[in-house]
């Protein structure tokens, strides 16, 4: 199973701004649309949701078929703090991962050196030019009817 995290702050969360042991390099990598959306229309939650679910037998049903997992994290902000909004986390496998490694992925780019920019303005201060540095996120349209991932 690997993770995608459409979040460029999470990501900063979860590498430590590329400093961590085994995470010294970040990467971009874009995948089409009709991937992702494959990926969300076969995705369940990683664990029990009362409401979202039946039952609990309903969700190791759908876990056991599910290719793919979706959860929520908080999005962060700058200074890598906790916000009230979550960002997806999306994580295929087996055949989710195939599709998106052989098929989705329409371009990989290194970001390690943006990074390090980025970073080196907010330690300094300079949170205005971080803002303009950071890649456009922008929410996913997403038709509900056409996704039967569960959400919180």
């Amino acid at each position: 199973m690997t993770w995608i995290k459409p979040s460029f702050l999470w990501m900063m969360y979860r590498c430590g701004w590329a400093t961590k042991s085994g995470q010294e390099t970040v990467l971009t990598v874009d995948i089409g649309r009709e991937g992702f959306e494959w990926a969300l229309r076969y995705a369940c939650l990683p664990g029990y949701v009362p409401g979202a679910h039946a039952d609990r037998a309903d969700w190791q049903r759908r876990l056991k078929r599910s290719p793919t997992r979706i959860q929520w994290d908080p999005e962060r902000d700058l200074r890598l703090r906790a916000l009230p909004c979550r960002s997806l986390q999306l994580g295929p496998s087996g055949e989710a991962v195939r599709r998106y490694a052989d098929e989705g992925t329409v371009a990989v780019r290194d970001v390690t050196s943006l990074t390090h920019e980025v970073h080196g303005h907010v330690r300094d201060g300079g949170l205005d030019t971080v803002r303009r540095l950071l890649p456009e996120e922008r929410p996913y349209p997403a038709k509900t009817d056409r996704l039967s991932g569960s959400r919180p």
